[in-house]
């Protein structure tokens, strides 16, 4: 602090007799008349008077001038004053003040002479030349320098203390008591520190609401996997029927991914998102109704489910792409995406308990209804865009639009501009290449678990919940990773790149090791490891939509995820095929085959600049 070196080199009482003491921002306390002076001020800007003042409600340890028409300085380390005859008339100019305490101390003490000197000035300042001394209730008047009552300040707090002090043994022991109010008060106004949750950042708060928006998707997604069960019993489906039934989400699905990034681009991320979240969970609550009328009724149900959830992903990525700086947006969609795993494992783990205790409609019931609840936050909460939310600070404002790319609401979308871009083709063919694999993975691991391993049902059931919660953990572990990267100075396109080979090159290398290994035990090893690698590519192909074309984010969030669920409904069918004429081992090896291939077509043509204005 200024006034402390000032202290520390006994130069102070010169510096008042300077007269630049005089101009330097100060803080002085004050209580209902009394005065607390304290010799403890903050320089802030050298060119500025008295801009802020910092009102402290205990004594000063340092000194303290009580107002009377005349007043006495009084040293209250000792308790006694300097001098009883020392009396100052506060009709007289604050600088003449200092001056005559200068010159009649100006053979004392130094010590003594800086606590004189502040003293006067600090008393002084408080009262203009001729002018009736009134205080304000809880404000300062002055004919000169007159101070909003309405002005806030925080108080900052310095601490300065003397080896060789000759006061008391203490010293000048702090600028300002800590043991001070915890708030500050100019005028009328009390100013505290916030509550945390509303100093936490608004663009966290988006993140976490579309973090539970995928909760929620996969949570209706799987419970049908489970409930399918009884209810085949009490219907009386056969194979070919449930076939037909899980199927039938991914004939909606299909229809929004391309569709909804439109509208999400068009007319923003959270009403498309706020659509997509109600529309699914009143299919979802609807479900047992629909299944109970007929067979067409559920598949119809299950298509519109499909259609709510196809245009969650584009939406989200437009939200993000507007609201998450290129610093914060690997970890950001890690932690969206790992909310889609973290549904499975609910939905997974809940659904039987559900079941056994109020049937299988219990199911459908309570997991559609949550959405309601989020919907309300989301409305309540969310905004499309920074420049939207009335309640966004200034600074977290500056920091979003000084980092992201906020443009304009999209009015056409230019696709033979888009479709002729080689990046845009490398995420598609990529999206392609990754989710056969996680498709595959996903969808057939139970049946693998008890055909090639030997478990039991109720064994692949909760074995199955395993590569989820790998990859919650390992999406977020590699969100923080590729945004360290981009910190550090490593370029996007290489940040993208490494992310994404790990996400190909992992997975494909733990599952040639799952033909060699001999016990059960390592065999989830290896599937639980492969599934924690592919979770890397949310730093790499799912967060290389808004580096591109972040105005078209959604757009392309759609065109590649299109190509994702068809690999998931080729693949799923390919594989029933293999094994017909095959074993795992061919399985795996046509996946190890396409993420080589995607891989090499990532690494040649991605890039991490954008590309799309």
């Amino acid at each position: 602090m200024a006034i402390g070196s000032l202290i520390s080199n006994r130069n102070l009482g010169s510096f008042i007799d300077s007269g630049q003491f005089y101009k330097r921002e100060h803080a002085i306390g004050y209580h209902r008349g009394e005065w607390s002076g304290y010799a403890a001020v903050q320089y802030v800007h050298t060119t500025m008077f008295h801009k802020s003042l910092c009102v402290q409600r205990k004594s000063c340890s340092l000194l303290r001038c009580s107002y009377s028409p005349s007043f006495h300085l009084i040293g209250l380390s000792n308790g006694n004053p300097l001098s009883s005859n020392t009396t100052f008339r506060d009709e007289e100019h604050p600088l003449s003040l200092c001056q005559q305490l200068s010159k009649k101390f100006q053979n004392t003490n130094h010590r003594r002479r800086i606590r004189a000197m502040c003293a006067c000035y600090l008393a002084s300042t408080s009262f203009s030349r001729k002018q009736p001394r009134k205080l304000d209730d809880l404000g300062i008047a002055n004919r000169r320098h007159h101070f909003s009552k309405h002005l806030t300040v925080k108080m900052t707090r310095a601490d300065y203390r003397s080896e060789d002090s000759d006061i008391g043994g203490t010293g000048v022991d702090s600028f300002l008591s800590s043991e001070g109010p915890s708030e500050v008060i100019i005028g009328k106004h009390v100013e505290q520190r916030k509550p945390w949750w509303e100093q936490f950042p608004k663009r966290w708060v988006i993140v976490l609401l579309c973090f539970a928006a995928f909760l929620l998707c996969n949570m209706d997604r799987v419970n049908m996997s489970i409930a399918i069960l009884p209810m085949a019993q009490e219907f009386n489906w056969n194979s070919a029927t449930v076939g037909l039934i899980q199927s039938s989400f991914f004939w909606g699905y299909l229809l929004t991914q391309i569709v909804g990034g439109i509208w999400a681009d068009k007319i923003g991320g959270k009403l498309v998102l706020g659509f997509g979240v109600i529309w699914w969970s009143i299919a979802t609550v609807l479900t047992p109704i629909a299944a109970k009328i007929g067979l067409p009724f559920l598949l119809i149900m299950r298509a519109f489910m499909g259609i709510g959830e196809g245009v969650a992903m584009p939406a989200m990525n437009n939200m993000l792409s507007k609201w998450i700086p290129v610093s914060e947006r690997s970890r950001s969609l890690a932690l969206v995406y790992s909310g889609m795993y973290l549904g499975s494992v609910t939905g997974l783990a809940f659904s039987p308990v559900l079941i056994k205790s109020f049937g299988w409609p219990s199911v459908f019931f309570s997991f559609g209804s949550l959405g309601s609840i989020w919907f309300a936050l989301w409305l309540s909460k969310a905004h499309s865009s920074p420049q939207e939310d009335p309640e966004l600070s200034a600074a977290e404002k500056r920091f979003i639009l000084g980092s992201s790319n906020a443009k304009e609401p999209v009015t056409v979308i230019p696709w033979k501009l888009i479709l002729s871009k080689g990046p845009v083709w490398a995420l598609i063919i990529s999206h392609f290449c990754h989710n056969w694999g996680t498709f595959i993975l996903l969808t057939w691991m139970p049946t693998y678990y008890n055909q090639v391993l030997k478990f039991n049902l109720t064994e692949s059931g909760l074995l199955c919940v395993l590569p989820w919660l790998t990859m919650a953990v390992f999406a977020n572990v590699g969100g923080w990773i590729a945004d360290t990267l981009v910190s550090k100075g490593l370029s996007i396109t290489s940040v993208r790149k490494i992310m994404q080979t790990i996400g190909f090159l992992g997975p494909a290398f733990f599952l040639t090791q799952l033909s060699r290994v001999r016990t059960p035990g390592l065999a989830v090893l290896c599937m639980a490891c492969s599934q924690g690698a592919d979770a890397f590519s949310q730093s790499g192909l799912y967060s290389n939509h808004q580096d591109i074309g972040p105005r078209y984010a959604g757009v392309l969030l759609g065109l590649s995820n299109t190509a994702g669920v068809l690999a998931g409904v080729f693949g799923t069918a390919a594989t029933g095929f293999i094994l017909q004429k095959g074993s795992w081992d061919d399985v795996f090896k046509v996946a190890v085959v396409l993420y080589i291939i995607g891989t090499l077509v990532w690494n040649i043509f991605s890039t991490g600049e954008k590309i799309l204005d």
